[in-house]
């Protein structure tokens, strides 16, 4: 066991109520502070509450109530999301092998992210009795071809396939939040999982080489059509591995390094991908995985309905406005729509917003919102008010604005305060989506013009 704690914040157990209300991971320590246990917390002040509360017994069994007589401490770190704290907490629990975390510390039962040693790897979920399987065929395989001097092709080609893990990330023991988790990660850096790549090939089947379904998705890189090579998906996998290992402020300096060579290669397009990636990494969206985690906390977003407005145009010119939607914390696209601006606004994005709002209004068809967010302060927010002030509705639409700094990145939001704490992140991702939407339908209007 390491000596050195994972934790800074000590509290004793008569000031758990003191405990943040933000995702984390919590420790229970006893009178000589070694841990106890580890667990993870969408909101670490509810979840601490909750074993001291109510008949713990019939809730969480004996082995818990043995273990709340000895706690005498509770230490905590905060995470900037539910999906950072399950991986933290599997890696704590891995070095520290608390006592009372028997069942995470199994690696037989429970499965595991592995990264394959491949030119170009997979990311996969595997059993750990598998992997155990697996390194035992590994190390037959490698003995009988140090007897074996010669092998026929067949054997060389079986060999090739067999495949050998690189990488383990692991256990975890709740099998539907790691789905949860790898799909956010996914959406993050596109890994391959199981397509062939182009490279492992036939000389028939590369002549027209087909995208798989993951790659048609935005999923995959396209390993499997040759899109990406060996090196640059290298760097993939290396952001991959940084970020389960949780050293996310070493990933954060390395994207920004790519993104200022790729700027100085005037490689624009790569870099914006790089921007987007790190905005993402900044506002993780985790709604799936606090439904998998805890359904009766994610209920409170489930129904939660965001629409984002933004205006695009070029000294007034192909004018347009776009309306997003994120529903469930997640971006609905079938639900994204487009406004070739008719009014001739002369570049005023007031009127131009006034007008959107009034042709959305129109639909009434569309769902309504539980929040709009403008782009802009108090001006483009009263303009959304005044739009939306003679619905007759049963809970009223609240209505919020991202204020820009210079550099055109949020400095704050304004509107109801509780609300913005509670759904920033799905509020920026909503402007975000907003602001990318319109500048693409602009630029896709502004070229046909001029064709």
């Amino acid at each position: 066991m390491q000596s050195k704690k994972p934790y800074t914040d000590i509290l004793t157990v008569q000031k758990k109520h003191c405990l943040p209300k933000t995702p984390g991971v919590y420790f229970f320590l006893d009178a000589k502070k070694s841990i106890l246990y580890i667990g993870k917390a969408t909101s670490l002040c509810n979840r601490v509450k909750s074993y001291f509360s109510g008949d713990v017994g019939s809730t969480r069994g004996p082995k818990i109530v043995l273990m709340l007589k000895q706690v005498r401490f509770v230490a905590y770190q905060k995470t900037d999301s539910v999906l950072e704290a399950l991986l933290l907490e599997t890696q704590l629990i891995k070095t520290y092998q608390p006592t009372y975390n028997t069942d995470a510390k199994d690696d037989k039962s429970y499965n595991h992210i592995v990264i394959t040693d491949e030119l170009f790897p997979c990311v996969l979920i595997v059993r750990g009795r598998d992997i155990n399987q697996q390194k035992t065929v590994n190390n037959q395989q490698i003995t009988k071809n140090s007897q074996q001097i010669t092998e026929n092709k067949e054997q060389k080609t079986r060999n090739r396939k067999q495949q050998r893990y690189k990488y383990i990330f692991g256990p975890f023991p709740a099998g539907s939040a790691l789905r949860e988790a790898l799909k956010i990660i996914r959406k993050l850096f596109p890994f391959r999982d199981r397509c062939v790549p182009l490279e492992e090939l036939s000389l028939l089947q590369k002549k027209k080489p087909r995208a798989c379904f993951s790659a048609q998705i935005g999923l995959c890189p396209g390993v499997c059509i040759g899109v990406v090579s060996a090196r640059e998906y290298g760097r993939t996998i290396h952001h991959i591995r940084l970020f389960l290992e949780g050293h996310k402020q070493v990933l954060f300096k390395q994207l920004e390094r790519e993104m200022q060579t790729a700027v100085k290669q005037l490689h624009f397009e790569y870099a914006g991908e790089i921007k987007k990636t790190l905005f993402s990494l900044r506002h993780i969206q985790d709604v799936a995985l606090l439904k998998a985690e805890n359904p009766s906390v994610a209920n409170v977003q489930q129904s939660m309905r965001i629409e984002a407005y933004d205006v695009a145009h070029l000294g007034g010119t192909a004018s347009v406005g776009v309306m997003v939607v994120i529903q469930d914390g997640a971006p609905k696209k079938t639900e994204y729509k487009k406004f070739i601006l008719r009014g001739n606004h002369q570049g005023d994005d007031l009127t131009a917003l006034a007008e959107i709002f009034k042709r959305r209004l129109a639909h009434t068809e569309w769902l309504l919102p539980d929040i709009i967010v403008v782009d802009g302060g108090t001006s483009q927010r009263n303009v959304a008010q005044q739009s939306f002030a003679h619905l007759d509705v049963k809970r009223p639409i609240c209505i919020v604005g991202v204020v820009k700094n210079d550099k055109h990145t949020p400095e704050r939001i304004i509107g109801e305060r509780e609300l913005i704490q509670r759904f920033k992140q799905a509020i920026l991702l909503a402007n975000n989506e907003a602001h990318r939407f319109a500048i693409t339908f602009h630029r896709a209007r502004r070229n046909k013009e001029f064709l």
